[in-house]
């Protein structure tokens, strides 16, 4: 028509993401009322999977046991369009959740204390504005919605290890996570190393009980264990290049059992968090060596196990910029910001190993309404507006990556 404007992509997609606000907002607040540990998210998969049918894409249930994959083919596809995937975790926590409002967890001791159900709800509404612009995608989109992110070996593996993407990868795929240290409206992209790779640490020193009257007729394995604990911080402070990202951290000690009782056996746990392979391995070896020579120089025993966690998140440049530049445009410079690396774990981080692409961090605090509590704290809650942003900017996203 003669005089008519067309709208502007990223003006047709805000107004999309403000016409479903407050059915993501509700889809949030219903899953995290039913809060759901790894591989037992039943009921979450199954909304997730009702509600991406009666929008039209093809749906896969059963995916390492709860995940659910659902993928949509453009109208404007060829066969030799891409694919663009993105995914949301659905497990909740082992906790008790300690908020206020009024859809807070029904489950005794299960509580999403890690904005997994934001995730779940804004993926599910990314999907919604996507399939109503199905007519205009010039390639493929998927969803992936996994299990069991919180506990290793994590839902991504697996999935991944399923023929995921037997048929064909992706050529992006993409993940966001709510941070309350990222103020609401903002978002942060970190290129290269974003998280860390988790390792878990397992040792048992073996000495020789006796009366602690008497200690130099026992082998103290208390003693030892100390000595131990002091020795593995050498790693990271003597071995790694100070530029080098790493923690090491004994997190529990347990032996004894009075005060006048030296005990035969000390058990410790701990973690080991690094961003480079190289250096991880590198590490492993040095504990190895440290635990076994240091027991042996205290006149002890000691076995370690370490387990292998996931890998670092590493963001491919190319990736990360193109979402960085697609921020600045439906957010705003100011909006767009770098983060921190962290030194916590996602196994998102096999994705990224699979098929290039990036994860960013979501702005959910908000200190005006005292959302300020990290992940995986009881009090742990978001500034739903984020739920606005990060469903309009997926899709906003995937259009822009499609289409060029």
């Amino acid at each position: 028509m003669h005089g008519a404007t067309e709208v502007p992509l990223k003006e047709q997609i805000k107004t999309k993401a403000n016409e479903i606000f407050d059915e993501v907002v509700e889809l949030r607040r219903d899953i995290h009322r039913h809060p759901e540990l790894a591989f037992e998210e039943k009921r979450t998969s199954q909304l997730a999977a009702n509600y991406l049918r009666e929008l039209g894409y093809e749906v896969t249930q059963g995916v390492a046991k709860t995940g659910v994959v659902a993928d949509l083919k453009g109208g404007k596809a060829t066969a030799t369009s891409k694919t663009i995937a993105f995914r949301a975790d659905m497990d909740a926590l082992p906790m008790n959740e300690e908020n206020s409002h009024n859809f807070c967890s029904t489950k005794p001791n299960v509580m999403h204390a890690c904005g997994h159900d934001a995730h779940t709800a804004m993926m599910l509404g990314a999907a919604k504005i996507l399939a109503s612009l199905q007519a205009e995608l010039p390639g493929s989109i998927k969803f992936i919605f996994q299990p069991s992110e919180e506990c290793a070996p994590g839902g991504a593996k697996l999935m991944l290890e399923s023929g995921l993407f037997a048929d064909k990868i992706p050529d992006a795929i993409f993940g966001q996570h709510c941070m309350p240290q990222v103020p609401v409206g903002k978002i942060g992209f970190l290129s290269g190393a974003m998280m860390a790779a988790a390792d878990e640490l397992y040792i048992n020193v073996f000495g020789k009980g006796g009366h602690a009257s008497a200690p130099h007729r026992a082998n103290d394995p208390i003693l030892a264990a100390v000595q131990i604990v002091n020795s593995l911080q050498t790693i990271v402070s003597r071995n790694f290049p100070p530029h080098e990202p790493a923690v090491l951290t004994i997190a529990a000690i347990n032996g004894g059992s009075a005060t006048n009782i030296i005990p035969n056996e000390v058990k410790m746990k701990g973690t080991y968090r690094t961003m480079n392979e190289e250096w991880r391995e590198i590490g492993h070896q040095r504990i190895e060596e440290i635990v076994h020579a240091t027991a042996k120089a205290m006149g002890v025993r000691a076995e370690i196990e370490i387990r292998k966690g996931y890998p670092a998140v590493v963001n491919d440049k190319n990736m990360t910029e193109f979402a960085i530049d697609l921020s600045r445009e439906y957010l705003g410079e100011a909006n767009t910001i770098t983060p921190e690396p962290m030194m916590a774990a996602e196994d998102f981080a096999y994705f990224l190993q699979a098929c290039k692409g990036a994860y960013w961090m979501l702005g959910v605090g908000n200190e005006e309404k005292g959302i300020v509590h990290n992940i995986h704290s009881t009090h742990f809650d978001i500034d739903e507006e984020a739920l606005r942003i990060g469903t309009g900017f997926v899709s906003y996203l995937a259009m822009n990556f499609l289409s060029k």
